[in-house]
């Protein structure tokens, strides 16, 4: 199966279950909208559901305590042995769909069909497919402009498209904001010139926050998670020396921005794109080398910084 094709499957189990899972099923201009925490309640089902989409279901998410009692609480725990595919040419943010007043950061699948990042000059996973899956960070429903836009972008032969709604302040959108630790350390690697197909297989854990009584702080909390508290774990196929050259580059601490929270960040910038983008990684990020044998960690969590993002005691 395509990546599309795979998330669609999980898209079409959501809206088998939209009741259980609180979720609601409407059409814009021929598309499937599914609204996972937007104009409703939403559910921690549905978030699982919404991080499965955008790995193209192919990685295992679930909900499990976090690690590290100085934060403790609920994590999202993410697997796969299939990291390119499914964090940089699926569940990366790399969309932006600005239409008008509208706008949403697009991820899932559907990017690979689109193919029209820089990106994808890089990775494997550019396809075609009759169906097209994305995924919105909006609380806004997408209108017949807004889908006009998006399809525009893909080829006449994706003749299905579905979109998951859900913005980082609901149960559904702060799970997969959190889910993405693995996705966050493969493209901070790629942006350092790093052979990503040398990641073999990948693993992440991140607090799940509270959610959030507004967008912006629920935007600030989930970046915090990961910035944080994000803990990756990579099985990679390369040269000590290299993993040595590179690896203090990863983490977040590596960027100047490090140490304020995310929302503190965007009032002293005023525009999200302003912040150093090397700040956007795990907290602490562990090279495992399948050909020596060797294990190397860099970063480090900062409880005490996750605690005041969430705002506990």
């Amino acid at each position: 199966m395509t990546l599309n094709e795979r998330a669609n499957h999980v898209a079409d189990a959501l809206e088998r279950d939209a009741e259980r899972l609180r979720v609601h099923v409407s059409r814009v201009a021929g598309a499937r909208i599914i609204d996972c925490g937007g104009a409703v309640p939403g559910s921690l089902g549905a978030g699982l559901a919404m991080a499965r989409a955008t790995l193209a279901d192919l990685g295992e998410v679930c909900y499990v305590p976090y690690p590290i009692a100085d934060i403790g609480g609920p994590a999202v725990q993410v697997m796969t042995d299939d990291p390119v595919r499914a964090c940089l040419a699926s569940q990366y943010a790399g969309w932006q769909i600005s239409v008008g007043k509208y706008f949403a950061m697009g991820s899932g699948p559907m990017r690979a069909i689109a193919a029209r990042e820089e990106l994808f000059r890089h990775i494997p996973g550019k396809e075609e497919s009759r169906v097209a899956v994305g995924i919105l960070e909006t609380r806004k429903h997408p209108t017949e402009e807004v889908i006009a836009a998006i399809v525009a972008k893909l080829p006449p032969v994706a003749e299905q498209l579905t979109l998951l709604v859900a913005p980082a302040s609901s149960l559904a959108g702060t799970t997969q904001v959190v889910a993405r630790t693995v996705e966050t350390a493969l493209h901070k690697l790629h942006e350092l010139k790093f052979d990503v197909s040398q990641v073999i297989s990948g693993y992440g854990v991140a607090p799940l926050p509270p959610v959030a009584a507004d967008e912006l702080h629920g935007i600030g909390r989930t970046n915090d998670a990961i910035l944080y508290g994000g803990k990756v774990t990579l099985w990679v196929r390369t040269d000590d020396e290299v993993i040595a050259s590179v690896g203090p580059k990863v983490p977040s601490n590596s960027s100047k921005d490090h140490g304020a929270l995310f929302a503190e960040l965007f009032a002293r910038y005023g525009d999200f794109y302003k912040i150093d983008p090397l700040l956007f990684s795990p907290a602490e990020v562990e090279f495992r080398n399948l050909k020596t044998g060797t294990c190397h960690r860099f970063g480090q969590v900062e409880p005490g910084l996750v605690r005041k993002s969430f705002g506990l005691a």
